[in-house]
């Protein structure tokens, strides 16, 4: 189950304090507390369940359950938001489902769906990798070896002292 962090409901707290000077000196202003009442229904209610067979998806109004064999692919949105494309062409948004939940959702789909990290096509670590290894290229280094630089002025010689 992919849900909104209880956290939020600290928030929703928060502006019910701050509210509450207005709300109580001004009058018809307890409506304000409608706001908080309404933020933790929504932290409350807004989720994605996965099980073996279906995926559902919860928004603040309605619930639509979806079989896995309806999902053909997964539509990456804007501001890392995940959506189910399903077999006629229209899009299922997964609330609370990020881009990093993906490898917990392909884990959760049975195999339907291809883990998309880049930890699942690696081999173990303790094993070498086929084939030759490349090196990461590295920045351009400068050449400490060239002439020093004309335009500063070199450390005035040492005056030799009188023992010498």
């Amino acid at each position: 189950m992919f849900r909104n962090s209880p956290l939020a409901v600290l928030a929703a707290i928060a502006f019910m304090v701050c509210f509450t000077p207005v709300a109580l000196t001004v009058p018809g202003m307890e409506v304000l507390y409608l706001i908080p009442i309404g933020m933790v229904a929504w932290v409350l209610r807004v989720r994605t369940t996965v099980d073996a067979d279906t995926i559902a998806a919860r928004s603040a109004l309605r619930t639509r359950r979806v079989a896995w064999g309806d999902v053909t692919a997964l539509h990456l949105r804007t501001r890392s938001r995940v959506s189910a494309v399903l077999g006629n062409g229209s899009e299922l948004p997964l609330p609370t489902v990020r881009v990093r939940d993906l490898p917990l959702l392909a884990m959760m789909s049975g195999g339907r769906l291809p883990d998309p990290s880049p930890d699942a096509e690696q081999p173990d670590p303790g094993t070498p990798a086929p084939g030759p290894t490349t090196q990461p290229a590295r920045a351009a280094q400068p050449d400490r070896t060239a002439e020093p630089d004309r335009a500063t002025p070199a450390a005035p010689a040492r005056p030799a002292s009188p023992e010498e």
